[in-house]
């Protein structure tokens, strides 16, 4: 069956760094456009970034451009969010997730906390 499992949230301070990993399972992962949500506490989940099938087509929100780069290695089934300059905005949780016609997949989650 379908998996997307996220890892590397953690605690980090204003202008810290982290990178998230999803590994894909269950699906032809380079066949499909990948990308990263979040969810802020008592807020909506918002797109942060996609990746096209082979990489070179990304798109950014704007309250993330130029601070984090969405990369993917189809080798390995894995998308990657690398998050520079980090912000105590850029707390929630980070969601990977595709399409594949009317369905919607999701990770479970992992936990990204900015503060000092």
């Amino acid at each position: 069956q379908v998996q997307l499992v996220e890892s590397g949230g953690d605690l980090v301070q204003p202008g810290g760094s982290l990178r998230l990993s999803c590994a894909a399972s269950g699906f032809t992962f380079s066949n499909y456009v990948m990308s990263w949500y979040r969810q802020a506490p008592g807020k909506e989940r918002e797109l942060v970034a996609t990746i096209g099938v082979y990489g070179g087509l990304t798109n950014y929100a704007d309250s993330v451009k130029g601070r984090f780069t969405i990369s993917r290695d189809n080798a390995k089934n894995t998308v990657y969010l690398q998050m520079n300059t980090l912000k105590p905005e850029d707390t929630a949780d980070y969601y990977c997730n595709f399409r594949a016609g009317y369905s919607n997949y999701w990770g479970q989650g992992t936990q990204v906390t900015v503060s000092s």
